[in-house]
């Protein structure tokens, strides 16, 4: 019986941009130790880690691809055998070399993590899931920052991470916990 190809970890958008003023308020600010836990058990097992940066074109962004706090957080910084997938949208699937590296790692699935929830990770996880892809979300590994609509209407991060994570799980992403993914993929 042929062995199933390991399922990578993705970690994305995890970069010192992040941690500036216009990101405050996160729902769940221990996102990154979470990733920090998953990615010490993905490289302890040897197994496939991606990491997808954002390389925003616009100046005015904290992830402008010249600006000071592009960089991946060092707390999850990527080996040198890891993969870094640049992108320039909020989807990790749009002009990137994703799709082809996990296609070329046989990955029918993948855990995903990073930021936000909202944005970038939402954008991800549609497209994977059109794409073909099942997608395991550890919600304790991402997080959510206030939202504010057309009209000046305000929601908090915590409403936002758990309304999009209701609406991903309801059909996109199996929603579950680092601890249940460490448990499910063990060694």
């Amino acid at each position: 019986m042929k062995e199933q190809p390991a399922i990578p970890l993705v970690i994305l958008d995890v970069q010192d941009a992040i941690d500036q003023p216009v990101w405050n308020n996160k729902s769940h600010p221990n996102y990154v130790s979470v990733i920090q836990r998953l990615l010490q058990h993905w490289r302890s097992n040897g197994w496939p880690v991606l990491h997808v940066k954002h390389d925003e074109k616009k100046p005015t962004s904290t992830y402008h691809v010249h600006g000071p706090w592009n960089g991946i957080k060092k707390e999850v910084a990527p080996l040198e055998s890891e993969a870094v997938v640049i992108k320039h949208e909020n989807c990790a699937f749009i002009g990137t070399q994703l799709h082809a590296l996990l296609t070329s790692l046989q990955a029918k699935r993948f855990v995903l993590t990073g930021v936000v929830i909202h944005n970038s990770m939402d954008a991800t996880i549609r497209a994977g899931k059109a794409l073909g892809y099942e997608i395991i979300l550890p919600a304790d590994a991402t997080t959510a920052v206030p939202v504010t609509g057309p009209h000046g209407q305000c929601w908090d991060a915590l409403t936002v991470y758990e309304m999009t994570l209701a609406i991903l799980g309801s059909g996109y992403a199996q929603v579950t916990t680092s601890d249940d993914v460490v448990a499910q993929f063990g060694r």
